[in-house]
């Protein structure tokens, strides 16, 4: 485990979450496609076709560096916090040759120039110290190398993931004011300008951004079901004021259903640069 003197709380509160539910963001996106049919971790992987060797920054259970391999990349490299999404990357066949670190993307463990590939999947928004992030990331990359990483954005207004924050909102204040849930990531990298200029003051091009959309219109069930799984303040909720939000969202979500007006209303972006 990476020292708790090393890290910031929001840094321990994901690194504790993932530890405990390891493949939890792998079985999101596996449920979640795109209307084509691809993963946001394959979409990816198509913006690199001819990664060879690659970084992933907060690898998780090592789902994006698998297709990487799959599509014929031989040097892998991953860093996470969590020991437990480690260990679940480890058993991977794929990566059985990886070099897999338990650390902190803003301290690479990686020489100089090492990769010409580096990716994250929904990680670098929540990273603390992000400036050092993309500093790092181009330190390893060689010249020209390529960055592409997925970010999380609002949902579509009037969605059925909008009317989750809605309802939860005031119950997720709660355990900020509480002080139980703290602070994950920097603003700035949640949007394009914001990533744009983390991006170009370390020495990167010009972002390239694309907005996809993964996940099917769904039931109100099931929206509630893969939200539940993919926001980290539910952990901190009690289980009587679950119920009640459940109850509440249920309610307001299938008079939307059937209406034919409910969209399931995940958006993500994929931001894609090379070092300059």
């Amino acid at each position: 485990m990476v020292a708790a003197d090393e890290i910031d709380a929001g840094e321990a509160f994901y690194q504790r979450i993932h530890d405990q539910m390891p493949e939890a963001m792998s079985r999101y996106v596996a449920a979640n496609p795109l209307p084509d049919g691809r993963t946001s971790y394959q979409f990816i992987a198509d913006q690199v076709p001819d990664a060879l060797n690659v970084l992933d920054l907060g690898c998780g259970d090592g789902s994006l560096l698998a297709i990487l391999a799959r599509n014929g990349a031989t040097g892998l490299a991953g860093i996470d916090l969590s020991e437990g999404q480690l260990a679940s990357a480890r058993r991977r066949s794929e990566l059985v040759d990886a070099e897999l670190r338990l650390g902190r993307a803003q301290e690479l463990p990686f020489a100089d120039n090492a990769f010409d590939t580096v990716v994250s999947h929904m990680a670098v928004m929540l990273m603390a110290q992000v400036e050092q992030v993309f500093t790092e990331a181009a330190r390893v990359l060689k010249p020209a190398g390529r960055l592409a990483i997925s970010v999380g954005m609002k949902p579509v207004p009037g969605s059925g993931l909008a009317l989750f924050q809605e309802v939860g909102r005031p119950i997720f204040a709660a355990s900020q004011q509480r002080g139980t849930m703290p602070t994950l990531g920097d603003r700035r990298a949640r949007t394009r300008q914001g990533l744009n200029e983390l991006a170009t003051a370390a020495g990167f091009q010009p972002i390239s951004w694309t907005e996809i959309m993964p996940g099917a219109d769904a039931t109100p069930e099931q929206i509630w079901a893969s939200a539940v799984e993919s926001y980290y303040d539910i952990t901190l909720v009690e289980a009587q004021q679950l119920r009640e939000f459940r109850d509440e969202f249920l309610g307001r979500a299938s008079v939307l259903a059937d209406a034919g007006l409910l969209r399931r209303g995940e958006r993500m972006a994929i931001a894609t640069t090379r070092r300059a």
